[in-house]
């Protein structure tokens, strides 16, 4: 970021401008230049992941040293592994078709006016997220597939790996001859300039916060620029009375033991009751031998007979609820 001001509040804006710039060239982009951009960065992951690997390591052992819990530092861990998970989900939009230009309706008025909604970029979006370093390829992708500039705000815990993601998204987007402002890190972790993006009404468009409740209410509550808010978060799977049944087991323990840190890990199963009796034995010692612990209704122990002395099946209390 040659050229940029150190005053914090300066460096927001001078970001933000830059970016709007960009997305009135991204919002005219071909299909197949943005797909070309999002191969690049899908190459570069694959061939940057020692470094990746590295830069996250400076992010884990700060982590440590301020006590993050293990369930944070494993949202925090980058490995191979998730790496070339990363990596596929690039290659995963790019197959996606491109939103931009795509007819929704189409009408014509008694005079013969005719009317059509197609979708366009919306501009530029703010996108505040914690923990996880890999919502910055995440969310940088999907914005440049549907036309959109991003500015990226990720937590502090992440800095030195989100900054190596984020220098690799504009590799790509100058071997591309794309405005590198595309999308944009902002290199501070300093609170304040989450207060002045915030505010920058004229210049962003939309802002998405990810992560807990207290930092979308933090969000939602200071910013001039319209927000897309959850928060709670609380994810549930339900199973139909017509579904796959061994499907759905696997669902069930994929959603909840993959990665129970995270953010889309079930909390809540809910079973069609004509599809208890079948799925629910099967499920339970799925679960319970994952170490699982299942807090149940009367109808669920019911269902599964004399499975009401297990280790991790306990009754569900008015709390849980």
């Amino acid at each position: 970021m040659e050229g940029m001001s150190e005053n914090i509040e300066e460096l927001t804006a001078e970001l933000a401008l830059r970016a709007l710039g960009a997305s009135r060239e991204l919002a005219t982009l071909p299909t197949k230049t943005k797909d070309a951009v999002l191969e690049s960065i899908a190459l570069l992951l694959e061939q940057s992941s020692g470094e990746l690997v590295a830069h996250n390591e400076k992010d884990l052992q700060a982590g440590r040293e301020n006590g993050l819990s293990d369930a944070l530092l494993d949202r925090l861990t980058l490995t191979p592994e998730r790496i070339v998970e990363m990596t596929e989900g690039v290659r995963q939009v790019i197959e996606l078709p491109d939103p931009v230009g795509e007819e929704i309706e189409r009408s014509t008025r008694p005079n013969g006016l005719e009317i059509r909604k197609v979708r366009v970029p919306m501009g530029v979006i703010g996108i505040i997220y914690e923990s996880r370093p890999n919502v910055t390829i995440d969310c940088a992708v999907l914005c440049l597939k549907s036309g959109n500039a991003s500015i990226l705000r990720g937590g502090k815990e992440a800095f030195h790996s989100n900054k190596a993601l984020s220098e690799i998204i504009r590799r790509a987007l100058e071997e591309n001859g794309v405005n590198p402002d595309s999308s944009t890190l902002i290199p501070t972790t300093d609170r304040e300039a989450l207060q002045h993006l915030l505010r920058l009404d004229e210049y962003v468009h939309c802002i998405i916060p990810r992560g807990g409740e207290g930092l979308i209410r933090f969000v939602a509550e200071n910013s001039r620029i319209p927000v897309i808010k959850h928060y709670k978060g609380v994810c549930n799977l339900y199973v139909d009375s017509e579904a796959d049944l061994e499907l759905a087991r696997k669902i069930a323990i994929n959603a909840k033991c993959q990665r129970p840190g995270v953010c889309n890990a079930i909390e809540n199963l809910f079973v069609h009751q004509d599809a208890a009796a079948a799925f629910l034995p099967a499920a339970t010692d799925s679960l319970l031998k994952e170490g699982v612990e299942l807090r149940v209704d009367d109808r669920t122990r019911a269902a599964l007979k004399g499975s009401s002395g297990r280790n991790g099946l306990k009754d569900a209390t008015e709390e849980d609820y």
